[in-house]
């Protein structure tokens, strides 16, 4: 009886052992892939992402077309999609991560309980799948797989998209999916008071771009306001001549860069669908508000990575 007792106790640990091992492990997230932004005027929409901000490179939106890709640098894009029939409220319509290994992640996601899409392959260039968070945003991830032929239009503003924000109602499961289950970090958190938080920031697990919770909006917000919570951001080392470049490609001031709560220098333009594309230094110039940063800022983006292929 002892030695059959010793057995099964040598067993548990083994058994639990395998357990771990046979659970995937969650493969790199190293920063953000692609936005898909609803827009309701294309003619418009092209004069201000292609004309106005610069985005010139992989530009596919011709007439009759539901979608476009506009070049951020080799690994990012902005995408512009026309809906049929069009609808109202927010038009932030996806957020896309990069990942190393986009089976690795789709097996850790579904072994951990989480419902995720069919990968889909564009051959040459990438794959992907898509998900819903528990706040019902739709996200992706995507990995790379083509060589680097990027190049920057020389009148294009910024390289690098920072970050996205999108409106949060349950803050606590958000969080909980992206810290907990995905590995994003905390990076800032703060609000128009010292002792409030409005926006809580959350960097990728491997990288320096971050998604921007904007919690404590009400459900009864207008367009204009969901247009200024569900927004992006593109990162510049100095907002004066980012600034300076806007006005030359034909941008028609309407605010002045101002330093935000968290330090950085910013400039906010809105797309003719009352998007909000916020321009941001990577670093900030003040004390942030309310706490401080807690891990590494981004920097410019390196043109010689993965192409950004729609």
């Amino acid at each position: 009886m002892k030695r059959l007792s010793l057995v099964m106790v040598l067993l548990i640990p083994l058994t639990a052992t395998l357990s771990q091992e046979q659970k995937p492990a969650r493969p790199p997230i190293s920063g953000i892939g692609s936005v898909t932004i609803d827009v309701q005027d294309p003619s418009g929409s092209v004069e201000f992402y292609i004309k106005q901000l610069g985005f010139g490179g992989g530009m596919t939106l011709c007439e009759g077309a539901s979608r476009g890709s506009l070049g951020v640098n080799g690994r990012q894009r902005i995408d512009v999609h026309m809906p049929s029939p069009a609808v109202g409220g927010t038009f932030l319509e996806e957020v896309t991560f990069e990942t190393s290994n986009v089976e690795q992640l789709r097996r850790y996601l579904l072994a951990i309980g989480t419902k995720a899409g069919e990968i889909q392959e564009v051959p040459k260039a990438n794959r992907r799948f898509s998900l819903t968070d528990p706040d019902g945003h739709h996200i992706g991830f995507i990995e790379y797989f083509a060589p680097d032929n990027f190049s920057h239009p020389e009148n294009q503003v910024s390289g690098h998209l920072i970050h996205a924000g999108f409106v949060v109602r349950d803050r606590a499961a958000v969080e909980h999916f992206y810290k907990d289950l995905l590995g994003f970090r905390p990076y800032w958190h703060g609000g128009m008071k010292d002792d409030q938080t409005d926006w809580v920031s959350l960097q990728v697990p491997d990288g320096g771009d971050w998604v921007e919770f904007m919690v404590n909006v009400s459900p009864n917000a207008d367009h204009h306001t969901l247009g200024v919570m569900n927004h992006i951001a593109l990162g510049v080392p100095d907002i004066h001549a980012a600034q300076q470049q806007l006005i030359k490609n034909g941008w028609k001031s309407t605010e002045e860069p101002k330093i935000g709560r968290d330090g950085k220098w910013q400039l906010n333009l809105y797309d003719p669908d009352d998007t909000r594309v916020e321009f941001m230094e990577f670093k900030p110039v003040e004390k942030p508000c309310c706490s401080e940063f807690t891990a590494p800022h981004p920097g410019p983006q390196s043109p010689s990575k993965k192409p950004a292929q729609p």
